[in-house]
């Protein structure tokens, strides 16, 4: 076992882990104001419009396409029914169809961010260098898609490598072995993947931990228009008791 293979799939995960939480700590402590998109709809909404639909909900099924590929293990889609050709056949196919939609939104929106003047002005670097890493990451994974699934070069399953050393890095047993037997594809994409992670606290991003979700449940608020021919109380002034 190399030297390099243990700290980048034994030692660095877990400082990813550190940094990600104790980050996320931090900047909920001391910087709750800054805790924001920095929305900039105001300046312009037609590219806003379409460019942040196709990432935000292309994000969602990518996360939740990693979360079927690293957590559940293949026994258990086995057990379930799935054969493994449909389930990378499903994987190809959803997991490009919603690489390309986020890779498009982003794309759109880093364009807009860049020709929009008053958006332009309020990019700080912060932003420029997290647009980087995320398109970096989004890349990174369409082309492992891609290479997994033997649409270019040769079939890898992840399943027997990524997958395990995932699962172990959690119960605090690194699987070294399994995740420096993937392909250089899977490693830039797993090294990109946490530097976004170590980044993610100190970057716009952070709001996505604080998802208005309560937001789709809350009751719905009654508005009530004044009937025809009735006109408004006059107000009088001093106190008045409660129910008058």
């Amino acid at each position: 076992m190399r030297a390099l293979d243990v700290f980048l799939w034994g030692v660095l995960p877990y400082v990813t882990l550190v940094v990600l939480v104790g980050g996320t700590v931090w900047r909920y402590r001391y910087d709750q104001f800054g805790w924001t998109t920095r929305s900039s709809e105001l300046y312009e909404s037609r590219l806003l419009r379409i460019g942040s639909p196709l990432f935000h909900f292309g994000i969602l099924v990518v996360v939740l396409g990693h979360v079927i590929g690293l957590v559940i293990p293949q026994s258990w889609t086995s057990a379930a029914g799935v054969s493994e050709r449909v389930y990378h056949v499903q994987a190809l196919v959803l997991g490009g169809i919603a690489g390309f939609a986020t890779l498009a939104g982003v794309v759109i929106l880093i364009y807009r961010r860049r020709t929009t003047g008053p958006v332009f002005m309020a990019t700080t670097r912060n932003d420029k260098a997290m647009y980087i890493v995320l398109v970096a990451a989004i890349v990174a994974g369409l082309a492992t898609t891609l290479l997994g699934a033997g649409v270019v070069g040769e079939v890898h399953d992840y399943r027997e490598t990524v997958s395990p050393w995932f699962r172990s890095v959690f119960t605090l047993q690194p699987d070294i072995d399994a995740m420096a037997a993937a392909p250089l594809s899977f490693h830039l994409h797993a090294l990109i993947g946490m530097l976004l992670f170590a980044v993610w606290p100190f970057t716009r991003l952070v709001h996505a931990f604080t998802a208005p979700v309560g937001y789709l449940f809350r009751p719905h608020i009654v508005y009530r228009s004044r009937a025809a021919g009735i006109r408004p109380r006059a107000h009088r002034g001093g106190w008045e008791r409660p129910g008058s």
